[in-house]
Order: structure tokens, then sequence, then C-alpha cells
């Protein structure tokens, strides 16, 4: 279970058990955590990441690379097709 659920969860049962008594509950400063808590939980969460491998992210890049160029071509053409109609409309 999280830090984040844990805390959740024992907001939920006191404010539960001052709702059962008829105490208002009162606004709870929330607590900070440490940087080095952060940077353990950091390391943590990073090692669940699946990383891709060289091969992949070679792949995708080629992926990226080859859309970027197709649709500059498909908008520079547009833009060509539309700027020809409007200097004919116009002249």
């Amino acid at each position: 279970m999280s830090r984040e659920m844990r805390r959740y969860m024992e907001k939920e049962e006191q404010e539960a058990k001052e709702r059962s008594r008829g105490v208002r509950p009162k606004r709870q400063r929330k607590e900070r955590t440490s940087p080095a808590q952060f940077t353990r939980e950091v390391r943590i969460e990073l090692r669940k990441v699946v990383w891709p491998t060289r091969p992949e992210v070679v792949t995708y890049t080629v992926v990226v690379l080859i859309a970027v160029v197709v649709m500059t071509a498909v908008l520079w053409g547009i833009d060509s097709l539309l700027y020809k109609g409007v200097f004919a409309l116009f002249s």
C-alpha cells in the first residue's frame, strides 16, 4: 500500500470517529515529505518503469521523423494550393 493511500485511509478513519462523536472535523495541515524520502520514493518508482531497448528507441525515432516529414509535405502542399488559389482570386 502506498504512503498516500495509507494516509488517506487514516484520515478517513479519523473523520469517521469524529463524526460518530459529533465533533466537527478540523482541517489538518498537510504533512510534508522530506527531500530524502522523496528521493527514495522516486528511485523506487523509477525501478518499476519498463525502459525501451535501444532498437525500440531507434525504431520510434525513425517513425516520428518520417511522420514529421510527411506532415510537413502535406501542409506545404495545402499551403501552396491555398496561396495559388487566393493569388488567382485577387489578381
